[in-house]
Order: C-alpha cells, then structure tokens, then sequence
C-alpha cells in the first residue's frame, strides 16, 4: 500500500464518520447532543481537510493524479 492510498483510506473513513454524526445529530431529540453531533461533524471536516491536502501534496511532489 502507498502513502496516498491510505490517505484516501483514510478520507473515505473520516467522510462515513461524519455521515454518522449528521445522522445521529438528526436522530435524537436531546438538543445538547445533537449540538455535540453536530460539533463532531465539522470536527471531521477539518480532518478532511488536512487529508486533502496531503494527497494535493504528494500529486504535487510526485506528479502522481491518478
């Protein structure tokens, strides 16, 4: 496995956590969770985010886009 692919991994993990979050934040009538589901979500973009970057990163330093 190459370092890009497991940064895609990653991405692909972090994108059904978030999913996770929304639904759960939709999902329950406890409006304080729903603001801490809702917190973990735009977490997670952050997290994205990051990963992104590194996978721009590394096609940049490589030339690797596929």
């Amino acid at each position: 496995m190459t370092v890009r692919s497991d940064l895609l991994k990653a991405v692909a993990s972090a994108e059904a956590a978030k999913g996770t979050y929304l639904m759960a934040a939709q999902s329950t009538e406890d409006s304080s969770a729903q603001s801490e589901y809702e917190q973990m979500a735009s977490d997670i973009d952050m997290h994205i985010e990051y990963l992104n970057s590194r996978i721009e990163y590394l096609a940049s330093s490589t030339g690797y886009k596929g």
